[in-house]
């Protein structure tokens, strides 16, 4: 499993513990989703400091050599986030001081704007998710195959919530799916040739792993000048 843990971390609140997943882009930036760092009550997501992100890790209650900590410097939320609709659910982190790359850290590939990733095509998703619906969030980091799926079906089964900024992932008749947890983490791809392109962020999604009811991610190809914009990537 480990192949799947270098280019994740996650994302602590202060005092919190685990609260979403985010993607490696280089020694400094991450990328994650925007609901991730909206306020609740008296947690104040949107800032900063209060935020903690552990990198190089495998076990939520076990930190070793290989993990990282670092606080946040800047939070870069896309200025067009709809908290109703989940539409442009992207948010880009900065490190207060960079890390050093090494083979526990490693950054994703971002794709150029016009990839696509068909449908049907195999993708994983990574995290410390909740394992089932309303359920724990898990330790140790899980993976999981889902697949692309089309985007008008898609629509059709969500009852056209889905925009054109995001891609529609899972498994049809259930069972395997991200969940409350895994937000902000990766859909990533492995090209033929082994490199790891990140074709989505954990967005939203109907419960979790029902039946006719896909994961929703965050497009990143819709987003690739955005990110690279803002942090130079």
């Amino acid at each position: 499993m480990k192949e799947f843990c270098v280019y994740l971390l996650s994302l602590s609140g202060k005092g919190m513990g685990h609260v979403c997943g985010a993607s490696v882009l280089n020694n400094r930036w991450l990328l994650t989703a925007a609901h991730c760092v909206q306020d609740k009550d008296k947690q104040k997501f949107s800032q900063a400091d209060q935020w903690e992100a552990l990198l190089g890790l495998h076990e939520q209650s076990q930190t070793n050599k290989w993990t990282v900590r670092r606080g946040v410097k800047r939070i870069i939320a896309h200025p067009d986030y709809d908290h109703l609709s989940y539409d442009h659910d992207i948010t880009l982190m900065e490190l207060d001081t960079n890390v050093n790359l090494n083979q526990n850290i490693w950054p994703i590939c971002l794709p150029s704007p016009t990839h696509d990733f068909p449908e049907g095509e195999e993708a994983w998703i990574t995290g410390w998710g909740a394992t089932r619906e309303e359920g724990l969030s898990a330790n140790v980091l899980q993976k999981a195959a889902v697949r692309i799926i089309n985007s008008t079906v898609c629509k059709s089964l969500l009852e056209d919530s889905v925009t054109d900024n995001m891609l529609c992932a899972g498994v049809l008749k259930g069972g395997v799916d991200a969940c409350q947890g895994d937000s902000g983490g990766p859909l990533s791809f492995t090209s033929p040739k082994g490199r790891v392109f990140q074709a989505g962020v954990v967005s939203w999604g109907e419960g979790c792993a029902r039946k006719n009811k896909p994961g929703v991610y965050t497009r990143v190809t819709k987003y690739r000048d955005w990110i690279k914009e803002n942090s130079g990537v």
